[in-house]
């Protein structure tokens, strides 16, 4: 795949793509008498698929497959994981149209602030040794 090295902007909006994106597919499959309920389930299920070949990367950036060796770069890692995440904004678009960015925008604040406010309070239990380590630690 060639990911263009030009600068793109962090700050790009993808929704317009993904908005064609998840257009285009289902049109395709309404046209294939598949129903909406089925559509999404198949499109979720292509997030699976995607995450799959993202781990597939990663183990062939790492060389652990005897058979195959380094078979990927961690190159090959991040643009896996960048179809991971199209897929998953795909499939979102196509269960909520219009209403899944702002949809998105909603669960990212309120997943990010449960982690953020950690950071924020100086608290570093992010940091710290699992329960279970530090129980045997004591003696427990």
């Amino acid at each position: 795949m060639g990911i263009p090295d030009g600068h793109i902007p962090s700050d790009a909006p993808p929704w317009d793509d993904i908005g064609r994106l998840a257009a285009l597919f289902t049109s395709l499959d309404t046209e294939r008498g598949i129903t909406p309920e089925q559509q999404w389930t198949l499109q979720v299920l292509k997030i699976s698929e995607e995450a799959g070949e993202t781990a597939q990367a990663v183990i062939g950036a790492w060389g652990t497959n005897p058979r195959k060796g380094r078979s990927h770069t961690w190159r090959h890692v991040q643009e896996e994981v960048a179809d991971t995440a199209i897929t998953s904004l795909v499939s979102l678009y196509r269960m909520l149209g219009e209403e899944a960015p702002a949809f998105f925008a909603a669960v990212l604040a309120e997943k990010s602030a449960k982690f953020l406010a950690f950071e924020e309070a100086g608290d570093q239990r992010h940091g710290a040794p699992c329960a279970a380590t530090v129980d045997q630690g004591e003696g427990g």
